[in-house]
């Protein structure tokens, strides 16, 4: 199979690019301001122009594009992009796999499955929900993976930010009121590949299985890597801020269920080492 991975240099680009490469798959990969630290044809590209992308589709002509590209603070990137790279996929003839996030989310529900309206309340999250109405609109046999915070091999912000707490707990706080869904990054680009290859198509919810606060997934993280961190600083985000949803927990029953790939909660894939 021919996999084109947009946003290939990406925490979970690199996972998707070395796990499709370990199963025997050619891939190409793009990257903007990094490339891709692995043994793989890249090529630069600028999500954001539409012709560009394009090109590179047609160059390629991927049986699969899986597009992990974004940026927070960029609408271009995020919402724009994802629809121009809907737009390749689709005159492509490829099928595609585009990464959304809970964000889409206000947090205002106990719980969401992959029937629940998107209701974002942050830029982000908008962005996000603009991308996923447009590759709908353009690619209605694409998935629409959302998924939530991504952790692993000790090489995701999430891990990096609580090495940094645990140095310098001066440097920010762990917030009690903050719950998602954490994945594993190899779990994570794994059962976006079996869905590439598969025909389903519509949102999926692709998280952990454990609901936790960012407090206590930065507790996980610390005592698996055998840090201190009954010294770091706590913090309710609903009352120091920047406004987010506040407990957005996926239901992904209907996806686990189409899926041979495990989706772990952080509780078990964070477990002390031995």
């Amino acid at each position: 199979m021919e996999i084109l991975v947009v946003g290939g240099s990406g925490f979970l680009g690199r996972e998707l690019v070395r796990l499709a490469l370990t199963a025997g798959h050619r891939v190409v990969a793009t990257y903007f301001d990094h490339p891709v630290p692995l043994d793989v044809a890249q090529q630069r590209v600028d999500v954001r122009r539409r012709d560009d992308v394009l090109t590179l589709a047609r160059a390629v002509r991927p049986d699969l594009v899986v597009n992990a590209a974004y940026r927070q603070a960029d609408w271009a990137t995020t919402a724009n992009g994802g629809a121009h790279v809907g737009v390749a996929a689709a005159a492509a003839g490829a099928r595609l796999v585009h990464v959304s996030s809970d964000v889409v989310f206000s947090g205002a529900a106990s719980s969401y499955d992959e029937t629940a309206m998107p209701d974002p309340i942050t830029p982000y999250g908008a962005a996000k929900a603009a991308a996923e109405t447009a590759i709908a609109a353009v690619a209605p046999s694409a998935v629409i993976a959302r998924t939530s915070l991504i952790v692993g091999h000790g090489a995701s912000q999430h891990e990096r930010f609580l090495h940094r707490l645990a140095a310098d707990p001066a440097g920010g706080v762990l917030f009690t009121d903050d719950v998602r869904c954490p994945v594993h990054v190899t779990d994570l680009a794994s059962a976006l590949l079996e869905l590439g290859r598969s025909s389903h198509a519509g949102v999926h919810h692709v998280a952990g299985a454990d609901a936790v606060s960012r407090h206590e997934l930065g507790t996980l993280i610390g005592r698996r890597d055998g840090l201190h961190t009954g010294h770091l600083r706590t913090a309710r985000r609903a009352d120091v801020g920047p406004p987010a949803p506040l407990d957005v927990r996926l239901d992904g029953t209907s996806t686990q269920a189409k899926l041979t790939t495990r989706l772990r909660g952080a509780r078990e894939f964070l477990a002390r080492r031995p």
